[in-house]
């Protein structure tokens, strides 16, 4: 309860503006979201902590602090509440720090008690490069972890001043390093450098073009299923659906399967945080944009469920084992009982998450390339 009450001097609650609580049904978010500036309680005792940041000196000094997070609130309190067993708390927005360097510290504060707490933190940005926060959580512990990253571009410019344009150099490249994984999700070859993507492969880093992601969206869940953190840039969705970002390009993902990413990310039972970036309220005329996000953390708190309802692996009775032999290996195959989902046993013993199609291919006396891609990692 302490750890709660100095957290909230960093932040302030969502503006008045807004509709109150006992305006909605019991039945729909706003009335069942908690906020802790009302009633402050422990974070343990919450499955999501929702945090605004609307930080964007990052991508522009001259750039005013966002009023999308209350903007994303506004639609999400409207959308009615499935999963009576999910508990969320609402910290309010971050105060815009004195410097950017003050709201980046004072950020990754409240992410790390979020993390401490065993609870996930949906941070509803604010520039992209606020993705460095929820890395500095893993950084500050010294724990490693998968980094998945949904963007149109490859934020690695190191030519820019901005750190909003070259903020994944500092995050694969600063020493010590904590990543083990890395995937780039959606991004367009048109606006990449086929290089970097070269480097990227020889790293064993998955990425993934959006043309790629969107033949099998499905494909994307074990890849997600394994992060720690996920960081969601709304350049990645097709203009025609988020028109607030000017960024964005005619191509992307559609809004459903946006919400079907976000979905997965909350599958994740190893996740600390999901950020989404890049809302540009002043230009949403419709608000299409933020429904938009709203319904994505919609789709987020669902997948939640599904995670806590998951059963852990050490539970044996709870999967189906499928034991194999391919390309002169033994290995173990896990399927789910509750959720269907898969995981593939890798030669240190350890399991990771994959597809039913990984698994027809072992069947087939064939490698699956997650399988080797991971395989190769661990030498």
């Amino acid at each position: 309860m302490n750890t709660t009450r100095e957290l909230l001097n960093y932040t302030r609650a969502a503006e008045s503006a807004l509709p109150e609580a006992n305006e909605f049904l019991p039945s729909q978010w706003g009335a069942c979201i908690e906020s802790l500036h009302q009633q402050p309680q422990d974070l343990a005792d919450f499955d999501i902590i929702l945090l605004g940041c609307g930080e964007r000196r990052g991508q522009n000094p001259l750039l005013p602090f966002s009023s999308g997070p209350d903007l994303v609130r506004h639609e999400l309190f409207k959308l009615y509440n499935w999963h009576r067993g999910i508990r969320i708390a609402d910290l309010g927005n971050l105060i815009p720090g004195a410097t950017i360097q003050d709201t980046r510290a004072a950020l990754k504060t409240i992410l790390v008690e979020i993390k401490k707490a065993g609870a996930r933190a949906l941070i509803l940005g604010g520039s992209h490069d606020l993705t460095l926060q929820q890395y500095d959580v893993y950084r500050q512990a010294g724990e490693i972890t998968d980094l998945s990253i949904i963007d149109m571009i490859a934020d690695i410019d190191d030519s820019s001043e901005h750190r909003y344009d070259n903020y994944l150099m500092e995050t694969l490249t600063k020493s010590p390093n904590f990543i083990r994984h890395f995937n780039l999700i959606g991004f367009q070859s048109y606006y990449v450098n086929p290089q970097l993507i070269e480097t990227f492969d020889k790293l064993r880093f998955d990425c993934i073009r959006v043309g790629k992601a969107r033949e099998n969206i499905e494909a994307l869940e074990p890849a997600l299923r394994d992060s720690g953190m996920v960081s969601m840039d709304m350049n990645a969705v097709r203009y025609s659906d988020a028109p607030a970002n000017r960024l964005a390009s005619p191509n992307g993902f559609y809004g459903d399967e946006m919400c079907k990413l976000t979905r997965f990310s909350g599958m994740s039972t190893k996740l600390a945080s999901l950020g989404i970036y890049g809302y540009q309220p002043e230009h949403d005329l419709e608000g299409i944009t933020a429904k938009l996000i709203a319904q994505m953390v919609w789709y987020f708190i669902d997948g939640v469920f599904v995670a806590k309802s998951e059963a852990p692996l050490s539970d044996r009775n709870q999967f189906l084992e499928f034991h194999l032999r391919f390309t002169d290996m033994d290995s173990c195959f896990l399927k789910s009982k509750h959720s269907n989902r898969w995981w593939m046993q890798l030669p240190d013993g350890q399991f990771m998450p994959c597809s039913h199609q990984d698994y027809i291919t072992a069947c087939n006396n064939e490698i699956p390339d997650r399988w080797l891609r991971a395989a190769e990692r661990l030498v």
